[in-house]
């Protein structure tokens, strides 16, 4: 008998060490726009929230102004948009697996565990690392942060698995989510008995 029916994975720093090439299309970026580049490990601390929100912190950083400017700024939609060029040709060059991540998955895959990928990161990038490192055939649920109108803290991805794989609420952990997505905003019956865990594929 497993100990869970369905295991939520992030993406980011879960699964895939992916920030190599994100700090590659943020630098990409800033120097299209002759501004200051930013260190890899800003980019590490801006991961989480989606690649839109981590270019905010980038461009408010190089141009030294609140990011509540580059929000409001009629360029932020030009600078989102030569963002999504670089990282579309760095996605997946400089990213790799964790290790043991492939045998883990297929082994909790072999044991009938259903495992999905809930993540902010948007589902053209999602989509392009997943298949760059051959996730997608292992996966049975993909959640990415434009599959629904809000994002994690929000529950809705959560609770799409669930109900997608009828899981009840004993049986279900979510591996990998940042403290700063988690927990999930409470609604009743849906989220208060996923079991939340660390990422320790590295660890001895």
């Amino acid at each position: 008998m497993n100990a869970f029916d369905l295991i939520m994975f992030d993406l980011d720093g879960t699964l895939v060490e992916t920030a190599p090439e994100i700090f590659d299309a943020v630098n990409d970026t800033l120097r299209y726009f002759a501004l200051p580049e930013v260190t890899q490990q800003q980019v590490n601390d801006w991961i989480g929230h989606g690649t839109r929100e981590l270019l905010i912190q980038a461009l408010a950083f190089s141009g030294k102004v609140p990011d509540t400017t580059v929000r409001a700024s009629d360029s932020l939609a030009l600078s989102v948009s030569r963002f999504d060029k670089h990282y579309q040709q760095r996605c997946g060059t400089r990213s790799q697996l964790y290790p043991q991540v492939r045998e883990t998955l297929t082994a909790l895959r072999g044991q009938g565990v259903k495992l999905a990928v809930v993540t902010n990161k948007e589902g053209r990038y999602t989509d392009t690392v997943l298949n760059a490192h051959g996730l997608t055939p292992l996966l049975d649920a993909v959640v990415s942060g434009d599959s629904f109108p809000a994002k994690k803290p929000d529950p809705t991805g959560v609770q799409s698995c669930l109900c997608q794989f009828g899981v009840p609420p004993s049986v279900r952990c979510l591996w990998g989510i940042p403290a700063s997505t988690w927990p999930p905003r409470a609604t009743p019956g849906c989220v208060s008995g996923c079991c939340p865990m660390a990422t320790t594929w590295a660890s001895p």
